[in-house]
């Protein structure tokens, strides 16, 4: 999606087992100010279902394909949440010439020694009753969440009933690559950057410290009673967060809590 205009762009990266429509309500948020393009990462929405590389460097070639060929090599403000955070950061670090400052929301470098922990994402994605017959089935077994409706919404309708945009293989897979630590890549980044983290996200509060220690400069917000999907359950603090840094001097963004 791209929501055209004149200012300047931001490119918006949702995380794991999710698609660019979950930061439609985001990308509103900035419309008035920016030109705004949301994309679905490979394995992912509408993206290639079955991509054949699922490497880290192929989803950051996927963000410098549209950053080259949308907006023609034009500078973005980039935006990531969890695993798009992950793959923002690495596109800044890898092409600084293409991003002019970076957004992480509730993303981390530090990586993960535990290869039990994607087993079980991918496992709990199996887990899921497919096909749904209709939404309240798909409610009654994801629940009422933010994120579950998120995943409501994105459910695609066949006559077989309602199945997820994605495979759970592939987000094993995926998300193993995650957690790889980057810690070099951090260190030598250059990118004006702002780590955004939420109050009942996934990191510890010395996780959340580490990132901003190692690497001076680095600015940080939080956003009180959310969760690792705080552009959903935190929106209102997080919009005013992003809409503050995005448009202000990137030295010094606004900050919750």
């Amino acid at each position: 999606m791209d929501s055209g205009g004149e200012g300047p762009p931001v490119l918006l990266l949702h995380g794991l087992a999710g698609s660019f429509r979950e930061l439609l309500p985001t990308a509103h948020a900035l419309a008035d100010r920016f030109r705004v393009l949301l994309i679905d990462q490979r394995g992912h929405g509408r993206s290639t279902r079955r991509p054949a590389d699922l490497r880290r460097e192929a989803f950051v070639g996927d963000v410098v394909a549209v950053v080259e060929g949308v907006l023609h090599g034009q500078p973005v403000r980039l935006v990531g949440q969890s695993m798009g955070a992950h793959t923002a950061f690495l596109t800044a670090a890898t092409r600084p010439d293409l991003v002019d400052r970076l957004v992480l929301l509730e993303g981390h470098v530090a990586g993960d020694d535990r290869p039990e922990e994607a087993r079980k994402l991918g496992d709990y994605f199996a887990s899921w009753p497919t096909p749904f017959a209709d939404v309240d089935t798909a409610r009654a077994f994801l629940g009422t969440s933010p994120l579950a409706d998120a995943w409501i919404d994105d459910l695609r309708a066949t006559a077989r009933g309602l199945y997820p945009r994605f495979d759970p293989d592939v987000m094993r897979t995926a998300i193993a690559a995650v957690h790889a630590p980057r810690w070099t890549e951090w260190e030598n980044l250059a990118t004006p950057t702002l780590v955004v983290f939420a109050e009942h996200g996934m990191f510890t509060d010395e996780e959340k410290d580490e990132l901003v220690r190692r690497r001076p400069g680095t600015r940080r917000a939080d956003i009180p009673g959310a969760s690792h999907d705080a552009h959903l359950d935190g929106f209102d603090a997080w919009s005013e967060i992003l809409r503050g840094y995005l448009d202000g001097d990137a030295e010094t963004p606004s900050a919750a809590g």
